[in-house]
């Protein structure tokens, strides 16, 4: 399994022949130069939405169209893009799995908020998640925007991921000293990744404190295009 960051919530998951792309951000991101955008959407297979905030949705319609893949994400959303964009679209909710050609992808509950706006003004996109991805012998949590919350005891226990993508920033989600304490009291990780940070001079820009937070667990900071091969 390769993880590979884009910058702020991005990702590039490649594993089991698949190539998951997680909120790709790439208009405006100030961490992704346009020079890295064609190797970052290299071989897409799906793109996974944990909600509609722009720096996780303004690019995932044109995406979709453009490499021809589906988007996977809460059941209300993807039913008002098939119907309103006629793109291919994997619906589901908080408690299902689905199958992603042998990647197994649940959803789990996140604490944040999920709109976006319209000429029409602000809009709910569903509800705000996370997801849990079984693949290549690892369980792999991506928190998508949260904060702490008591879910996490159960999620922790139930899927018992070994791989943590946290966001970790802060203002807008938990940063690094709640995310150092939910997944020390919630999780049993290997490996922890933070995100979500280091994007704009308001949220934390190190991670230090995860990591002096986390003993005994790899907690690596993501390099812009760099594979973590786990």
């Amino acid at each position: 399994m390769n993880i590979i960051w884009l910058g702020h919530g991005s990702f590039r998951i490649e594993t089991a022949g698949q190539v998951l792309l997680i909120d790709p951000w790439l208009t405006g991101n100030p961490v992704l130069p346009e020079d890295q955008h064609d190797a970052a959407l290299e071989g897409a297979t799906h793109i996974l939405l944990t909600h509609t905030h722009f720096d996780h949705v303004v690019d995932v319609v044109s995406l979709a169209k453009h490499l021809n893949v589906p988007v996977v994400g809460q059941y209300d959303l993807m039913g008002y893009w098939s119907e309103a964009e006629g793109l291919e679209t994997v619906g589901f909710n908080k408690g299902g799995t689905v199958n992603l050609n042998g990647v197994m992808v649940s959803m789990v509950p996140a604490s944040h908020s999920s709109t976006f706006s319209t000429p029409d003004g602000l809009r709910t996109g569903g509800s705000e998640v996370g997801f849990m991805i079984s693949s290549e012998g690892h369980m792999l949590y991506v928190s998508g925007d949260t904060d702490i919350m008591a879910d996490m005891d159960w999620m922790g226990d139930y899927y018992k991921p070994d791989i943590g993508i946290l966001s970790a920033g802060g203002h807008f989600t938990m940063d690094m000293k709640g995310a150092a304490y939910a997944a020390k009291r919630y999780f049993n990780f290997k490996t922890v990744i933070p995100c979500h940070y280091k994007t704009f001079p308001i949220l934390e820009q190190s991670a230090q404190v995860l990591a002096d937070g986390l003993p005994g667990v790899e907690v690596i900071e993501p390099q812009l295009m760099q594979a973590i091969k786990l």
